[in-house]
């Protein structure tokens, strides 16, 4: 079947991608509202895009009414948010997060999910997250019903039984983190396997290619 993305109505678009492209890493984002309150709001368009700059990107639809929701509000006002990801011990408190609250309800509390304060912005992180990521605004790419937002990485914070002894990698039998398939369906990485290259496969990085030979060449 073909679709024709430049007559499709968004909501079709919408279905498509999300059934397609995934599993999308969910982004508990945490950020502090005008009265002071934290707000809590997951997020599967999100993803990681560079290390130098360290850049992660989240993109927000506006509601049905069109208003912005409350953590666009609090990040275009702070230009600072923090990226809590999520694994099975959260993924309850993080369902409860994106229940549409009143503005001045904090969804984490709400939620029980214990929080305590970010490092280098004015948020707070989930306590028990396996990674919080404290990010400053890049820039924000403004769509009529949609923001793109890149933020750079300024701190992050691992909770430490998700590394390995050495404290350089993740230990895959600890982190294993909740990602989206489409509507409703979520996964979790809690089967892992390794996937190398072959051996041979040093003798091909970057080697040129032999020219084709002509027909009836010899």
């Amino acid at each position: 079947m073909d679709f024709d993305f430049t007559r499709l109505p968004p909501q079709d678009r919408y279905r498509l991608l999300t059934n397609f492209v995934g599993p999308r890493p969910i982004a508990l984002v945490t950020t502090r509202s005008e009265a002071g309150h934290l707000n809590g709001a997951p997020m599967s368009f999100f993803n990681v895009f560079s290390q130098d700059p360290p850049i992660v990107i989240l993109g927000i639809q506006s509601r049905p009414d069109g208003v912005e929701k409350d953590t666009l509000r609090n990040i275009r006002r702070t230009s600072e948010f923090c990226v809590n990801m999520v694994d099975m011990e959260l993924a309850e408190g993080m369902i409860l997060c994106g229940v549409n609250f009143a503005p001045e309800v904090d969804e984490p509390a709400f939620a029980g999910l214990g929080t305590r304060p970010c490092r280098q912005i004015g948020a707070d992180y989930v306590a028990r997250t396996p990674c919080a990521m404290e990010c400053r605004v890049e820039r924000i790419i403004d769509y009529p019903r949609r923001a793109i937002i890149l933020g750079e990485v300024v701190e992050m914070t691992v909770r430490d039984d998700c590394l390995d002894a050495s404290g350089r990698y993740v230990d895959p039998a600890v982190y294993q983190p909740l990602a989206r398939l489409h509507a409703d369906n979520y996964v979790v990485a809690d089967r892992q396997f390794e996937l190398k290259k072959p051996a041979e496969a040093a003798e091909w990085e970057a080697a040129p290619q032999a020219a084709p030979r002509k027909a009836g060449a010899e």
